[in-house]
């Protein structure tokens, strides 16, 4: 259902379900804010949109708006049920469709692998998001390759290139959000590597993000008059993909651009303050990551009141491993058509 990381970090899934089951007809319950990414994609047969404040605002409780969904996986008489969420509410979702085969992965919270007929075991608590789904795939006879397939409209990618257009020259996203207060650099930090982005290596700068992310996004512009183009909060998911399936390289902290990013072939240079590398870094080669060096890295904190790794992760001890990351980028990478 949410979020969006998670959601891109399962697509290799949905691709292997379509494989496994040609002719089923498959549905994804997603939330509303994230169903913009799933809609017209060539493996999903059906988009079950879960919108709690959407419909609690229109005068519905919340309470009426869960069972309504419950009704409605239940009317869908499914066959099988794939919990990658694992947490109470999915677990009671799976429930719900009355499913003869609800399956779901063995490091599933809250109660939620009671639910589950099938238990796939998960050999590994750090191993990354992506392998650790992928496990339910193979549970299920999948012996080929993850692919992360994102269906992207013409009309986004024409609005993206109107945006961001194909000049020559480095051309660099910065995403300064994140959910969590403990992932988020500060956007001083971030103003700096785009001042040195633009002016040492002549970098055009896009800043991306949700309407949330504003503020930082702003700041990070006033440092920068002239050199960004914001984008925050002004993309719909489709058009942020269409972004950064463009440039040659995003920064950003862990978040869900960051996986969106890296599902799409762009590089990504990430910072990781509060979350482990390990389990939640971008997928596949070609990324960057800095850690936090401290105590208490990856301590999967939401809230802290010390936030001490915002001081030790600097600027200056982002730049020089930065700057040949940048010098190891393919050439200029090809654009969609």
């Amino acid at each position: 259902p949410s979020a969006l990381g998670d959601i891109v970090q399962s697509l290799p899934v949905l691709r292997a379900l379509r494989w496994r089951f040609p002719r089923a007809h498959i549905a994804w319950v997603v939330h509303a804010a994230y169903a913009d990414l799933l809609a017209g994609h060539p493996d999903l047969d059906e988009r079950i949109v879960l919108d709690r404040h959407g419909k609690a605002a229109a005068g519905n409780t919340s309470r009426r708006v869960w069972l309504e969904l419950l009704g409605r996986l239940r009317a869908g008489r499914f066959d099988l049920a794939c919990d990658l969420q694992g947490l109470l509410r999915s677990g009671v979702m799976a429930a719900a469709t009355g499913a003869r085969r609800r399956i779901g992965l063995a490091s599933a919270r809250e109660g939620s692998r009671f639910f589950y007929t099938d238990l796939v075991p998960v050999p590994d608590d750090e191993m990354s998001a992506v392998d650790r789904y992928w496990l339910l795939a193979k549970a299920l006879g999948v012996a080929g390759a993850k692919e992360f397939r994102l269906a992207i409209d013409a009309e986004s990618r024409r609005w993206a290139e109107r945006q961001t257009p194909a000049l020559a020259g480095l051309q660099v996203a910065i995403h300064p959000g994140a959910m969590w207060e403990t992932k988020r650099w500060p956007a001083e930090h971030f103003a700096e590597i785009a001042r040195r982005l633009a002016g040492q290596r002549g970098a055009r700068l896009v800043l991306v993000g949700a309407a949330s992310d504003a503020a930082a996004a702003a700041a990070i512009e006033a440092a920068l008059p002239g050199h960004c183009v914001n984008l925050a909060g002004r993309t719909t998911l489709k058009q942020l993909a269409a972004v950064l399936e463009r440039v040659d390289l995003l920064m950003s902290n862990d978040s869900g651009p960051m996986h969106l990013a890296a599902a799409l072939g762009t590089p990504v240079a990430a910072i990781f303050t509060c979350t482990s590398p390990r389990r939640a870094g971008p997928y596949g080669p070609g990324h960057l990551v800095f850690p936090s060096r401290l105590w208490c890295a990856a301590s999967y904190l939401k809230r802290c009141a010390r936030l001490e790794c915002m001081r030790e992760l600097t600027p200056d001890r982002v730049w020089p491993a930065l700057c040949q990351h940048i010098d190891r980028l393919p050439t200029r990478r090809a654009r969609p058509a």
